[in-house]
């Protein structure tokens, strides 16, 4: 069973996503803020993370970049799930490796669909 950190401050969206995974037979940690889903993340080393960029205590792009120049960490896939809908915002994703950009409001079953790509399910 693959392993999903989300990493969002909107509590309920949070709990929506974790249902929707979990319905597709994923295991799921969750945070609520930056500093808590990178501590999340060295902890558990999720197989995938879905994070936010406007957080508190640390931003998306932060959380993301220090994972992905961390040895241990780079080859975990990371979605951007953001309402930042900007080129320049999807461009500073990918310059701190994001795998994928998703901008909010979005279909739950592109969400799953990325997910299901991204870990070669």
């Amino acid at each position: 069973m693959a392993k999903i950190l989300v990493v969002d401050d909107e509590v309920e969206l949070v709990a929506a996503i974790k249902i929707r995974l979990q319905a597709q037979g994923f295991e799921v940690v969750t945070a609520i803020d930056g500093d808590d889903g990178l501590n999340k993340a060295r902890l558990v080393n999720p197989d995938l993370i879905i994070m936010d960029l406007m957080m508190p205590k640390r931003d998306g792009y932060t959380v993301c970049k220090m994972l992905k120049f961390d040895q241990k960490f780079k080859n975990i896939p990371v979605i951007i799930l953001s309402a930042r809908s900007q080129d320049k915002d999807k461009k500073l994703g990918e310059d701190v490796g994001a795998n994928a950009y998703i901008t909010k409001p979005f279909e739950t079953e592109i969400l799953i669909q990325k997910v299901k790509e991204l870990l070669n399910k």
